[in-house]
């Protein structure tokens, strides 16, 4: 059953939201919830930006509870030609590779055809490997903690000839392992399908092309199939009939490492918060028209999802407000009951 207290925790958020509309939805134990505002429902779907990165973490996870890859194994073992380095796998799903945020002369081909508009609209699957022999890493891997869209659009890449197909297959091995099993009906990295309609600067905005980068960035989702994947996360063993996929979803959250001097760790692309009463993960992401988040408290079963079709602003208010609202959830209101007891 919906309460009117989940109801009062996710108002407020939409009200942050500056975009034309917004989508928020969250469960908290056996109860469950979807807010939108303007022109959009539950199952409208939006760009996700970096918040794709996610569901290539599952992916990696589902493929090494199969055999088909290890965490370790280096990356170019399933690549045409030898990587200076031992640059693996979990390198590239915890941001540790080295790798720069994107691929040398991407930035110089989207001035050319439209930075503005469309930057990675250019640049192919082709292009990303051929940047990869001139790309000189900023530190050795395993050694220090730099996001990298290249890196989590190169881990897609791998996957798709690690399982069998080729490089440009990211797409079809998230919907045959992931988007599929878990019944992700509006959730895909097709532009061609409806979606909302982006703004930035309250300008509308031409959907984001990716061809070379869509494990980086090009997954489409709704907020009801976000919620659905925050619900799975957060039982994994009801979540789906794959033993592999069972895995994935639980494997995605173990911490791998610690960052310096923020208290706050790295599990497979997820970024982890200790708290007292125990985790919160959490990942966002933005595109030039859409802002996108997702967490959850796998010891208090809460999870929210936030999306606007708006842009992201300086300082991320509407981001911040998701997080806040977030760990809001595992708070009563006053004049409510919760774990630790009544407020008043």
């Amino acid at each position: 059953m919906t309460g009117p207290p989940l109801t009062a925790r996710l108002r407020p958020l939409l009200a942050v939201a500056r975009g034309p509309g917004a989508a928020v939805a969250a469960v908290r134990r056996d109860e469950s919830l979807v807010l939108c505002r303007g022109p959009v429902g539950e199952r409208t779907r939006f760009e996700t930006g970096s918040l794709t990165k996610t569901f290539t973490a599952l992916l990696l996870a589902e493929l090494a509870a199969r055999g088909e890859v290890r965490y370790n194994d280096r990356v170019d073992r399933y690549l045409p030609f030898r990587l200076p380095g031992p640059l693996t796998l979990l390198h590239l799903a915890t941001h540790t590779s080295g790798l720069p945020r994107l691929p040398p002369g991407l930035l110089t081909r989207a001035v050319r055809t439209g930075w503005l508009s469309n930057p990675y609209a250019g640049f192919s699957e082709a292009d990303l490997l051929a940047a990869l022999p001139r790309t000189r890493l900023h530190h050795r891997p395993g050694t220090r903690v730099l996001y990298s869209n290249f890196g989590g659009a190169l881990l897609g890449h791998v996957l798709a000839r690690a399982a069998g197909g080729s490089g440009d297959g990211y797409a079809d091995l998230l919907a045959e392992r992931i988007t599929g099993p878990l019944g992700l009906t509006d959730t895909d990295c097709d532009p061609n399908r409806p979606q909302a309609s982006g703004h930035w600067r309250g300008r509308p905005r031409p959907v984001q092309l990716m061809p070379g980068l869509p494990a980086a960035g090009a997954v489409r989702s709704s907020a009801r199939d976000l919620l659905r994947v925050l619900t799975a996360l957060l039982d994994p063993d009801a979540a789906a009939d794959s033993a592999a996929l069972r895995t994935a979803l639980a494997e995605v959250q173990r911490p791998r490492l610690s960052v310096p001097r923020t208290g706050a760790r790295l599990c497979l692309i997820w970024n982890l918060r200790p708290r007292p009463d125990g985790a919160l993960l959490h990942h966002s992401g933005g595109t030039r028209g859409f802002t996108a988040f997702a967490g959850f408290l796998p010891g208090s079963r809460t999870g929210l999802v936030a999306l606007t079709n708006t842009a992201p602003t300086p300082l991320a208010p509407f981001i911040q407000a998701a997080y806040g609202t977030l760990r809001a959830l595992d708070e009563p209101l006053p004049g409510t009951c919760g774990p630790l007891g009544c407020e008043t």
